[in-house]
């Protein structure tokens, strides 16, 4: 059932989840009977990042695939820092949750025989890759959960409420501080509850050029950190090779099935440039051919994905979702190439969380992209996201039935908070094209101490919540990613171009730790190593 904020009571038994994503809902629904309260900022169905995947989910559900093989190109593509056994617990649990879907009513593709059809994708060495109608899996799967979501009586829905504060006592969370979206001015919502679960998206927003949508701007990463969550791997962002350039913000995708079909990246002279670059040329990893993309766009020759000879005029039939977007920006890719660029994709970083889901805060749980589980490492494999984070949204509902949630504690009357004030355009927009130019697919020293020192600044001055919750998550990506003084996965620094062996091992950090980053670089122009962040 659906509510609106002003049904919202003060206190609740209910388990709270915060997110209206794949996570969240998938989370909500295995939780059921038990009392659920979702906060969506969005309308149920909107504003989730897993709703525009194109790609679909991997599973080992083929004859003659195994979880063993898709773990195994998994870690693979992970840059040596991916928790193996994390990779095969997930690959492992992706048939079972491939039929929960299917029993929530998703719709996936099959061929003539009836059985799932697969597609392959980067990287993998298999066709393990579980689509809805070619293109749209990520709305079809939406779509579905939302309606499952909307007919489970136990399930209590709040949509127009964005999270901005994590209320704790000794360490253990008793609440959340909301407000209502897009209405800066308003008193904010406090609701009691011993067990949250963040499912908030990723960071996508904190780029100028993202294929995420407006609420991907890393709320649930910031608000978590502030309240002393440990977090894991910030520096390592993906950044999609291929996304359409047709001046709109989110951009859209041109998803990798296109160059698993045959598909081709071609500069302005119509020459490939992938295959110098490496064996798998276009389907090499995905940070690898970012990299190649933005160096001919650096280079002045442009990008473009080809796909009218692997495709022609079977394209709109085939990926009807990229076709649309295609058109709309007067673009045939029947009989053109399509102009592209990297644009911020997914997070693999995110809240630490073990293999329960749970994070270093007792009684707040995370999945899906705000999480960090090890399982991608520094770089993730093509339509492992999806499956991750049903994985984890099922492991999170079985930690939470299998405990006892002590009773919400009585919250206070209202907060002392800082005035709330709208986040500045100017000042945003400027955050995201630092973000883009000193922090994002090519790093080096003095870019990312720029960096560190301006969201430093902004993170401990800003007024509005929403603009500290940006700042403080650019601050920690950025301060893991000087801190990396290397190159692995989609963290790449042009002043270290190599991967150093004694790295080979994740990151682990908080926003107190940040904190000691930015005030060292603001103190000491000249930089010193803060080694104490690879832990």
């Amino acid at each position: 059932m659906t509510n609106n904020i002003h049904n919202l009571t003060r206190t609740s038994d209910d388990v709270v989840i915060v997110g209206g994503g794949l996570a969240g809902l998938f989370c909500a629904l295995k939780l059921a009977p038990r009392p659920v309260t979702l906060i969506s900022a969005a309308p149920l169905g909107h504003g989730a990042s897993s709703a525009w995947a194109q790609g679909g989910i991997a599973a080992a559900v083929a004859e003659g695939d195994t979880p063993e093989a898709h773990a195994a190109d998994t870690i693979a593509v992970g840059g040596g820092i991916v928790d193996d056994t994390v990779a095969l617990g997930i690959a492992r649990e992706a048939a079972p949750r491939i039929h929960d879907l299917l029993a929530y009513g998703v719709p996936f593709d099959r061929d003539l025989e009836g059985r799932l059809a697969v597609g392959r994708e980067a990287a993998h060495s298999a066709r393990r890759i579980v689509h809805v109608r070619g293109d749209g899996a990520g709305a079809a799967i939406i779509a579905a959960l939302s309606e499952a979501v909307r007919r489970t009586p136990s399930i209590r829905v709040i949509e127009g409420l964005v999270a901005e504060t994590l209320l704790t006592e000794d360490g253990s969370v008793t609440g959340l501080q909301l407000r209502e979206v897009g209405n800066a001015a308003t008193r904010p919502v406090l609701l009691a509850s011993r067990a949250v679960v963040f499912a908030t998206g990723g960071i996508g927003h904190l780029y100028a050029v993202t294929t995420n949508p407006h609420e991907a701007a890393g709320s649930g990463l910031a608000i978590a950190a502030r309240a002393g969550a440990v977090i894991a791997d910030p520096e390592f962002v993906q950044f999609h090779p291929t996304a359409i350039m047709a001046g709109r913000d989110p951009a859209p995708l041109a998803t990798e099935a296109l160059r698993g079909e045959g598909a081709t990246l071609i500069n302005g002279n119509g020459e490939r440039f992938m295959e110098t670059l490496h064996p798998l040329a276009e389907l090499a990893p995905r940070d690898i051919v970012a990299r190649g993309v933005f160096a001919e766009i650096a280079a002045g020759r442009g990008a473009f994905l080809d796909a009218r000879q692997a495709l022609g005029s079977r394209f709109a039939d085939r990926f009807p979702t990229v076709h649309a977007s295609c058109i709309a920006a007067g673009i045939d890719p029947v009989t053109q190439a399509i102009p592209i660029a990297p644009a911020a994709h997914y997070h693999m970083g995110g809240v630490a969380v073990d293999e329960h889901g749970r994070s270093s805060i007792d009684g707040l749980w995370a999945g899906g992209e705000v999480s960090c589980t090890g399982a991608h490492g520094a770089n993730r494999l093509a339509s492992n996201s999806l499956l991750e984070a049903v994985v984890y949204a099922a492991r999170i509902a079985n930690d939470i039935a299998g405990r006892a949630i002590p009773s919400p504690a009585r919250l206070p009357d209202g907060l002392v908070t800082p005035r709330n004030g709208a986040a500045a355009a100017a000042i945003v927009n400027q955050l995201r094209a630092m973000m883009s130019s000193q922090v994002g697919v090519i790093r080096d020293e003095d870019g990312l101490a720029e960096a560190v020192r301006h969201f430093g600044a902004l993170e401990r001055e800003a007024s509005s919540p929403a603009l500290r919750n940006m700042a403080t998550s650019a601050l920690l990506v950025a301060t893991a990613a000087w801190s990396r003084r290397e190159s692995r996965g989609a963290h790449f620094r042009s002043d270290h171009p190599a991967a150093v062996p004694a790295l080979a091992q994740r990151t682990t950090t908080t926003l107190a730790a940040a904190r000691e980053v930015a005030e060292t670089l603001t103190d000491h122009p000249l930089p010193r190593t803060a080694q104490s962040m690879i832990a």
